[in-house]
């Protein structure tokens, strides 16, 4: 858990709670601990809800991030715990589940959801097959919803994402989306693999590849377009 963020709910402070298990195995993964399913919590969901109640009046909202946190059976009952609390609900997903993702829109203020690449790119960037139809289903769900969100590309050198990340915010702009971010990976808290490639990055010049990238997705037309550099 993060006791305060005030990145994971751009322009809220908040709470955020990380859930355990993913079914994706991308590369660039900034928590890859919370990818097994099975590995037990850390601190149990009413010392969790006890912190949140000291801290109604001086929070936001609280997000449910992961791992995946549509994941958990028990994700629609904990948002109904927080929300008796009186705090907004934002939730991070990359929309492997979207029946379980429909199931709990209804119930949260804000998405974050991460479109990961086009959809006949999903299995290189996520290693897991059949994996791109339902994400980008999870986004149209999303957007028929009309929940306030922001859609997020990751992108690193040489990666699926990152060549077809400005055909993404295409897309994903023609489908209706109001938000989108672009976001450099960053080594911080991955994988060794990871990190060692990272290290072989042409700074400089990928700094500007991205900045190009950018400059082209804000004539897209998003109410609101962010660039995350690394």
């Amino acid at each position: 858990m993060s006791r305060l963020s005030t990145v994971d709910w751009p322009g809220r402070l908040a709470a955020t709670l990380f859930l355990q298990g993913c079914p994706w195995d991308c590369s660039y993964c900034h928590n890859p601990s919370l990818i097994p399913a099975r590995t037990p919590g850390e601190i149990g969901w009413a010392d969790v809800l006890a912190f949140l109640r000291r801290r109604r009046g001086l929070l936001d909202g609280v997000v449910f991030s992961g791992g995946e946190a549509t994941r958990q059976a028990a994700l629609a009952p904990a948002i109904a715990d927080v929300r008796e609390l009186g705090f907004a609900v934002g939730l991070h997903s990359a929309g492997p589940y979207p029946a379980r993702l429909a199931r709990v829109l209804p119930l949260v203020d804000w998405v974050g959801l991460d479109i990961k690449a086009l959809p006949e790119d999903y299995p290189e960037v996520v290693r897991r097959g059949a994996s791109g139809p339902r994400a980008w289903e999870s986004l149209d769900l999303v957007l028929a919803r009309g929940v306030d969100h922001e859609i997020r590309t990751t992108v690193y050198p040489g990666s699926a994402a990152a060549g077809g990340a400005l055909e993404i915010a295409r897309r994903v702009r023609a489908r209706g989306a109001r938000a989108f971010a672009l976001q450099q990976a960053r080594p911080q808290g991955t994988r060794e693999g990871f990190v060692a490639a990272a290290a072989g990055w042409d700074a400089a010049a990928w700094d500007a590849e991205c900045a190009a990238m950018a400059a082209e997705m804000e004539h897209l037309g998003f109410e609101r377009f962010t660039y995350r550099a690394g």
